[in-house]
């Protein structure tokens, strides 16, 4: 009886693929036309793409492969250093790909339009940027186009879900299109779609957004030169980024200073001011966007898979099962989240497993597993409702398989629960991790790597001077993000339970004291 059910399930995944692909040779031209765009938006950036592509697949294999060679390891050493060497094989493979993609010209890349550059005279015009413009134009400039390219891919990808359900899809009406169309008018969910978006552009484009790069300015300052107008000397010099950085220092005092949108004695331009070791800000901002939002990425993923799995096998099997996994669930819930981190971060110290994600993938695996006991109780009760219906019974009584159950039946109603949850519950994860690396001492995201919370830790001191800007320009950041974060939760929530709409705001003080 399984077996049949198997062979009908996979009937009618083959008569569906063949249906969508009859209606799509019957009417091409929308498909044609989306598809010709989106070929052409691939094009210009598929250097950029490709190499943000990698670096999250480098990532995956990282975090499987760590997983893999501790629990090996801890049965047979030798295999677990069998696997860390395939990891390195890998990882190295995926660096050379990463690396030839970053060589592949593309139209919003630094070296199309250039800031970076030097005077030739104490008025004379700009050498090495965009059109010889001033950097603080040529930087305006690219960031402007990457952010209009964003919008239009996003944008795009939205267009290419109207193209298929007007042209392509086998019925008319479906619970998601009330759930979009009640998103458009909801504008506090709009807000929060646009913050998110925003911050998505950032991590993803944050070697083209800032004025330097993290790898010269920050990582390998001494290992690279820039040239500046001398106006003592009345010629161009040429001076290691390190001494640049080292004379262009924040410390709010006296002239020891370098603002937001301003210029340092070496013609730099620095959109975010720079930091007390003379770093610049911005460039350490939008790689710390990146950092926090893979970290708080994975720990939600991770949550959310162990959150989906539970609540559905609980809810299935019941009685045992589900017994057991309150117990597991209450287990974690025990120990203080940040007793548990600040635990980890210090146990680990000088741990190979630190340096994976320079210390992030370490503290997602531990979010992860913090998050999951609240995750699994939000999703619990729609998968216990779910699992009573009559259509679960009819499932059970011809013999579908529980695995399949559980995927077509009951993951559909879950996961729009689990989405609003983990929406809001990922802006914990970035202030967690902010608040590790303002702690230090060996916590966090490995130095140099840029890091929100370091940054806030730097400038703390400074707040009440004019190197203000060091502290309270991170600060802003992660409160609009997180923000944005809950704010796209609560949208996803009235769109999908209208009924909930306008009853948030016990519902927020109860999260807020969760948190």
């Amino acid at each position: 009886m399984c077996a049949t059910m198997t062979d009908s399930a996979r009937d009618r995944d083959r008569l569906d693929e063949t249906r969508l692909r009859d209606r799509v040779l019957a009417n091409p031209e929308p498909a044609l036309r989306w598809g010709a765009v989106a070929f052409v938006l691939v094009a210009v950036e598929f250097g950029a793409l490709a190499g943000g592509l990698l670096l999250l697949l480098d990532a995956t294999v990282i975090g499987v492969t760590a997983l893999v060679e501790v629990i090996l390891g801890a049965f047979s050493p030798s295999a677990g250093e069998a696997v860390y060497a395939a990891q390195q094989a890998a990882s190295g493979f995926l660096d050379g790909l990463r690396s030839a993609a970053g060589n592949v010209p593309t139209l919003l890349s630094r070296e199309t339009i250039p800031n970076e550059g030097y005077k030739t005279g104490p008025n004379g015009p700009w050498e090495g940027t965009f059109l010889g413009l001033q950097p603080a134009a040529a930087w305006a400039i690219r960031l402007v186009l990457v952010y209009l390219y964003a919008a239009v891919v996003f944008y795009w990808l939205y267009r290419g879900w109207l193209v298929f359900r007007d042209h392509y899809r086998q019925v008319d009406w479906t619970p998601r299109d009330d759930v979009v169309d009640r998103l458009r008018d909801h504008r506090w969910g709009q807000f929060g779609i646009v913050v998110v978006l925003v911050f998505v552009t950032m991590a993803l484009f944050a070697p083209a957004l800032g004025p330097t790069t993290v790898e010269q300015n920050i990582q390998s300052p001494y290992s690279h030169e820039i040239q500046y107008y001398d106006a003592e000397s009345g010629s161009v010099e040429t001076v290691y980024v390190g001494d640049a950085n080292f004379n262009s220092k924040s410390k709010g005092q006296g002239d020891q200073n370098v603002g937001p949108m301003t210029y340092d004695d070496y013609g730099r331009f620095h959109p975010f001011g720079t930091l007390t070791n003379g770093r610049d800000l911005f460039t350490f901002s939008v790689a710390g966007a990146r950092i926090s939002m893979m970290i708080g990425g994975l720990s939600i993923v991770l949550a959310s898979l162990l959150a989906v799995i539970a609540s559905m096998t609980s809810a299935y099997y019941k009685g045992l099962v589900d017994l057991v996994t309150i117990l597991l669930a209450d287990g974690i819930t025990s120990i203080p989240g940040l007793l548990l981190l600040l635990m980890v971060g210090m146990a680990f110290q000088g741990h190979w497993l630190t340096g994976v994600l320079h210390g992030g993938f370490l503290y997602a695996v531990t979010f992860g597993i913090i998050l999951f006991p609240g995750l699994w109780r939000s999703v619990r009760g729609p998968a216990l409702q779910v699992s009573e219906e009559e259509w679960i019974d009819a499932a059970k009584s011809f013999g579908q398989r529980p695995r399949t159950t559980m995927r077509k039946h009951m993951l559909p109603y879950v996961l729009p629960y689990l989405l609003v949850y983990g929406s809001m519950t990922v802006g914990g994860v970035i202030i967690s991790m902010a608040a590790l690396s303002f702690i230090g001492s060996g916590l966090g995201i490995n130095p140099p790597t840029p890091a929100w919370g370091r940054a806030i830790d730097m400038g703390r001191n400074y707040v009440s001077t004019q190197s203000w800007h060091i502290a309270l320009i991170p600060g802003i950041l992660i409160v609009v993000l997180v923000t944005g974060l809950n704010a796209f939760g609560d949208g996803i929530r009235d769109a999908i339970d209208p009924e909930s709409e306008g009853g948030g705001e016990e519902e927020a003080a109860a999260g807020g004291a969760a948190g």
